[in-house]
């Protein structure tokens, strides 16, 4: 059974830094491909940023580039979504994804604002 919990939302100030982590049970999670997205209220989801496998190749949306940092822990099964210089447009519930499969888990809400 595929699971999928994400963690680290939460309240921020503009500016600030938050650090979301996804525990993946129930598949090959050393050889896959994964994906944070994000759901802003009234939006579709969309894709934040990607990590391949190994870790060695990621990419990211234009809108977060230089600030969100994605990475992966294979033994502990964690990918992680490290969010830089926040902004209020950041403001969405963010789920990981295994890239290419309908897997979500339950999501965690980053609400930037001041």
């Amino acid at each position: 059974q595929v699971q999928l919990v994400e963690s680290g939302g939460g309240l921020v100030q503009p500016g600030g830094s938050l650090r979301l982590s996804c525990a993946a049970s129930g598949f090959t999670f050393s050889s896959s491909a994964m994906s944070w997205y994000r759901q802003a209220p009234g939006k579709e989801r969309a894709l934040v940023a990607t990590i391949r496998s190994s870790g060695s190749i990621t990419s990211y949306a234009d809108s977060v580039k230089g600030r969100f940092t994605i990475s992966r822990d294979n033994p502990k099964r964690t990918v992680y979504l490290q969010m830089n210089s926040l902004k209020p447009e950041d403001t969405a519930v963010y789920y990981c994804n295994r890239l290419g499969y309908n897997y979500w888990g339950q999501g965690t809400q980053v609400t930037v604002s001041s």
